[in-house]
């Protein structure tokens, strides 16, 4: 038995090792491994031991006890819950034995949830699956899950866009009470005939799109004058049926776009709106927004103005169609010359003048993918972008400008798309980049429109080695929404904004209701910045969800294509990294990533020549390469990973000096 001074020692040193502990409220953060770290609220990051780390999961709130590690490390212990970050989630059924478990599709969550034979609701392994925690491991580190729905079965056709839409909430139909809402506006309001609208039916627009498209947003017409050309764009007119004050605005707020993926789509408005009473359908009376604008000859935007209109199409042309006419390929449109020619001649000069005045973006040569019936990728071939979508995309580009320039006289509050250039907090390295390839730049401002438009193009038209143009674009900010007017300098125009695709965007639809709230002589102070912020970050999040279902289809495709023909593929880097780059195939312009972490050899990444180097290789943006498939990413989903053949990026061989070369 221990005497009292031992009993008296242990006393002391339990008092003193519960004194050197601490408990705290922390968030958990994951790792790869099966470890994980605590952030405490003062910012804080503790350790937490992989056994530890079963009782909860990542982006879980806890209690935790901190002591000291056995090398004085600090420990976490996790000692309860506070409040847990998982609800419902998406996953993939999988079995062991006659068990059967759910691989939940969360980030930082590397672990099969149990799914009691009670909560399977008839599943089988390979099935796609909507689920919820239900019990959490926190008491014994075993949790487990309910199964809510079955999103399908892995070879059910389009899996990846109907599993990707569910994974982020994308709900493709309107509530039903929204819809009744919708349904008695569109049955009791006749817009068209409102009076205050001008009467534009008997000109001869044309609308030009996919040959598939039903929800058309846009009709042309243009007639020619003493100085150039008399454009008319009509604009489809949602807001004639969902105004600013209508309870429906919120959800189309809410769904900020519709959302496209290769084979689907999820609209912003219901059918009935979309496709139906707003679309400008042939030979069907619309209501519309106009704009009409003087174009001079040498491509320069004039006097402009916008109506509340009621508009009639005369035809629903399709892209290819016009491209042959235009090409003389074809004289079937014989019939609508007049407004085509006039239109291919004002497109022409509107292109004209951007190229010779402004920035216009670089073509790539593009692709086009053929889906089977299962919705998967059958083969990819390259194409053009034809001359009618460039006809389009130039009256679109005028009638925005046009939008915005309304909105800036009018003192109204937006919504703009501004591009700031250059970015403030890299001032410093813009001046050491001009310093280095721009010896000539003292008689350049970059942070004027004129300025910053100079050097981008003789970026562009450089003959340097270095990828000058891509290589800049570090430096440079995204375009941003502001309730404020400001340039466009990737554009290199003053004011900028959208206005064209209301049916299918909203901040189009708020740059209607916009428009015609000044028409009518009220205050354009619709939006606000928070609104606005709110929708990029929306914006975002759509393209993100679109990207990822882009990638599970080019994974699938590229794991195909390895088994017939399994490479190397030539390729070209498209895009740097500290750690690796990644790649575009020539022949098919799918994309992927090289891990150059894994290449055997140790590289670092120069920023003044945006280049990764090692003793032997070096990788910039264009560089040539071959690649064979490798598998996916861990962090990004379906991101498909190469790998590198051993002679791409090789140096060239340093030739020895004569007073080095061996005697014969």
């Amino acid at each position: 038995m221990l005497d009292r001074d031992a009993l008296a020692q242990l006393k002391g040193l339990k008092t003193q090792i519960e004194a050197e502990k601490e408990r705290i409220e922390a968030v958990l953060r994951g790792t790869p491994a099966r470890y994980g770290f605590a952030r405490t609220d003062d910012g804080r990051e503790v350790f937490v031991p992989p056994d530890e780390m079963l009782k909860a999961f990542p982006g879980d709130r806890v209690r935790v006890c901190i002591r000291p590690g056995k090398d004085k490390r600090p420990i976490a212990e996790i000692e309860g819950l506070v409040e847990s970050s998982i609800g419902e989630f998406t996953g993939r059924c999988v079995s062991k034995g006659k068990a059967m478990f759910v691989e939940p599709d969360i980030a930082g969550v590397n672990r099969w949830l149990f799914l009691p034979p009670q909560t399977r609701n008839g599943v089988k392994a390979g099935d796609y699956l909507r689920c919820a925690l239900q019990r959490h491991p926190i008491r014994d580190g075993k949790p487990q899950a309910k199964v809510l729905g079955t999103i399908g079965a892995a070879d059910d056709p389009g899996i990846e866009n109907a599993y990707t839409m569910a994974k982020y909430g994308l709900q493709s139909e309107w509530s039903d009470s929204d819809k009744e809402h919708l349904e008695k506006l569109v049955g009791a309001m006749t817009p068209e005939t409102d009076s205050h609208r001008e009467d534009f039916s008997n000109l001869a627009f044309v609308t030009i799109d996919a040959a598939r498209t039903q929800d058309i947003d846009d009709a042309l017409y243009a007639e020619v004058t003493n100085d150039g050309w008399l454009l008319y764009v009509a604009i489809a007119d949602p807001t004639a049926y969902i105004n600013a004050d209508s309870p429906l605005r919120a959800t189309v707020a809410e769904r900020a776009s519709s959302a496209y993926f290769h084979g689907a789509v999820v609209p912003m408005l219901p059918e009935s709106i979309a496709q139906q009473r707003c679309a400008l359908a042939e030979n069907e009376l619309r209501p519309a927004l106009v704009c009409r604008v003087a174009i001079a000859e040498d491509g320069s935007v004039g006097e402009y103005r916008f109506f509340e209109a009621t508009i009639r199409s005369r035809a629903k042309l399709s892209y290819f169609a016009v491209d042959r006419y235009l090409g003389g390929q074809d004289e079937s449109l014989i019939c609508h010359a007049t407004p085509l020619e006039a239109l291919y001649q004002v497109s022409r000069a509107l292109r004209g003048r951007r190229e010779a005045q402004e920035l216009v973006m670089e073509d790539r040569q593009e692709f086009r993918w053929l889906l089977d019936d299962r919705g998967h990728i059958e083969n990819i071939e390259p194409c053009e972008k034809l001359s009618s979508q460039r006809l389009v995309e130039e009256c679109m580009v005028a009638t925005n400008r046009c939008a915005a320039m309304f909105l800036a006289e009018a003192g109204a509050n937006g919504p703009f798309v501004v591009h700031d250039g250059f970015r403030r907090d890299r001032l410093k390295d813009r001046a050491k980049f001009l310093e280095l390839y721009v010896p000539d730049s003292e008689s350049l401002d970059p942070d004027s429109l004129e300025g910053y438009r100079d050097l981008l193009r003789q970026l562009a038209s450089s003959e340097h080695e270095l990828p000058l143009r891509s290589m800049v674009n570090r430096l440079l900010t995204r375009a941003r929404l502001s309730k404020k007017p400001g340039a466009h300098m990737g554009m290199s125009l003053p004011l900028y904004t959208n206005c064209t695709s209301p049916l299918r965007k909203y901040l189009d639809f708020l740059v209607h209701l916009q428009i015609k709230a000044t028409l009518r002589g009220e205050t354009g102070t619709i939006c606000e910045q928070p609104e606005l912020d709110s929708l990029s970050q929306k914006l975002q999040k759509l393209r993100q969800i679109s990207n990822e279902a882009e990638r599970w289809l080019t994974l699938e495709y590229l794991q195909r294509l390895a088994k017939s023909t399994s490479g190397p593929w030539a390729a070209q880097v498209s895009h740097m990294g500290n750690n690796g780059f990644s790649v575009r195939l020539d022949d098919s312009g799918l994309e992927g990533y090289v891990d150059l972490r894994k290449a055997g050899e140790k590289f670092h990444f120069d920023k003044w020549t945006a280049t990764l180097k090692s003793k032997t290789r070096q990788f910039r943006v264009n560089t040539p390469v071959h690649v064979t498939l490798l598998g996916s990413d861990e962090e990004t989903a379906h991101l498909p990973l190469f790998k590198l053949d051993p002679n791409s990026g090789r140096k060239l061989e340093v030739v020895a000096k004569p007073s080095e070369a061996t005697d014969n």
